[in-house]
């Protein structure tokens, strides 16, 4: 029996009242998909009394997501109050982010960081996209095994990280270490203890205040760093908000695309008849992108806490209780989808997904996500690339990253 059979088999045999999704042994084995199919049929909106992370409800099926993520009067995403994860933010340790913060705030913050991903910069950042894309592709191995994490997934988000804020190029690593370590758990192979989570970002802080020094001597940048000092709302942050938005743009632009590309050359390992129908027809590429989004789904879940009693899926939700909403399962929500568990590159509505989010907290991000992904696979196609997978990838321990550590493939010669 797989690792991932064997942790699955007590989907269907243990109590409803004591399942328990957010388990991240499940993610990292790839078998938390017999939990969500449970729940969906059998308690859409489900409260696990006791977990690792404290008693929370799970919101499994789409339309019930939809309306938790586009009521932020009700839902907060407050870090005050725990933040968008499903484990608590440290107290000691607080990370003020606009994506965890309720308007106005976040609004305003939003706001300062948006030029970034406007349609005449991402037309600046195509070609530059592009040619490192090629660069990259070029430079892999022909008929021997490599990583495609380290050699495609990370070395091109990395450089897009760079460039978007300014960062110096030679220690664009720093940027996924900084991005992994904020979002591991103690103990999940990334960091030994909080402390030392804690000590790697305070050395993330002091980079970047280094860097926030040096704009300041040198204004008029379109950088990151530029934008946050522009606007009047993020222009005089206090250390550890600054920190926290840092962080956030490092992961927002680490994640979603760095395990989307992976997830979409496994996904096309599994489903080889969509691959053959993406190179006779690579207009499909339209479509195929926001279909690998939603196939790999990089965020796992997002995390509210209820404002006032609410009634959610014909369950009573107090105030102050944490809801988390299970972008995963939303997205296989048979529903909603047809033949979700499966990669179909021509679907009809292909962007009618959750990974991204929904309402004011929308990825900021999401174009300039499926920008990286269709250029990648033009370059693949133009190339004429054929990936074989050689072994299952690595997964990350985690119930909120939904990313891969490694997948060992090869080039044909």
């Amino acid at each position: 029996m797989s690792d991932a059979a064997a942790i699955g088999t007590d989907a269907y045999a243990i109590p409803l009242d004591q399942l328990n999704p957010a388990r991240p042994e499940l993610f990292q084995a790839d078998a938390h998909w017999p939990f969500f199919e449970r729940l969906r049929r059998e308690a859409p909106v489900h409260y696990t009394a006791e977990s690792e992370f404290g008693p929370y409800w799970s919101v499994t099926k789409y339309k019930d997501i939809m309306a938790v993520d586009t009521n932020h009067a009700v839902f907060s995403s407050l870090s005050t109050l725990g933040g968008i994860s499903i484990r608590d933010q440290n107290a000691d340790f607080p990370l003020p982010m606009f994506i965890a913060m309720d308007p106005p705030r976040h609004d305003a913050q939003r706001l300062a960081v948006s030029p970034i991903v406007a349609p005449a910069n991402l037309a600046h950042l195509e070609g530059l996209i592009r040619q490192r894309a090629a660069a990259i592709l070029d430079a892999l191995p022909r008929g021997e095994a490599f990583d495609f994490v380290d050699r495609v997934s990370i070395e091109l988000t990395t450089q897009m990280l760079a460039t978007l804020f300014d960062f110096p190029f030679a220690d664009r690593r720093k940027l996924t270490r900084w991005s992994d370590v904020a979002t591991a758990a103690p103990g999940s192979g990334i960091v030994d203890s909080e402390e030392q989570r804690q000590a790697e970002l305070r050395e993330c802080l002091a980079c970047f205040m280094g860097l926030w020094n040096d704009r300041l001597a040198k204004p008029g940048g379109n950088d990151l760093i530029a934008m946050l000092q522009a606007s009047p709302a993020t222009r005089d942050m206090p250390p550890q908000e600054f920190l926290g938005n840092i962080i956030l743009l490092i992961v927002g632009g680490n994640d979603t695309t760095r395990n989307s590309l992976t997830g979409g050359l496994y996904a096309f390992s599994k489903f080889p008849g969509e691959w053959e129908k993406l190179k006779a027809n690579p207009a499909l590429l339209d479509s195929a992108v926001p279909e690998i989004v939603r196939w790999q789904t990089p965020i796992a879940h997002m995390r509210r806490t209820a404002l006032a009693d609410a009634e959610l899926g014909g369950q009573h939700i107090r105030k102050g209780e944490r809801v988390v909403m299970w972008y995963v399962s939303g997205n296989r929500d048979e529903e909603m989808i047809d033949r979700p568990m499966e990669l179909v590159i021509d679907r009809k509505r292909p962007r009618q997904h959750l990974a991204f989010g929904f309402g004011i907290h929308r990825c900021v991000g999401n174009r300039l996500a499926e920008m990286q992904l269709r250029i990648v696979w033009e370059e693949i196609l133009r190339r004429k690339l054929e990936f074989e997978v050689l072994e299952e990838p690595t997964r990350v321990l985690s119930t909120f990253i939904k990313g891969y550590g490694t997948l060992k493939v090869k080039i044909a010669a």
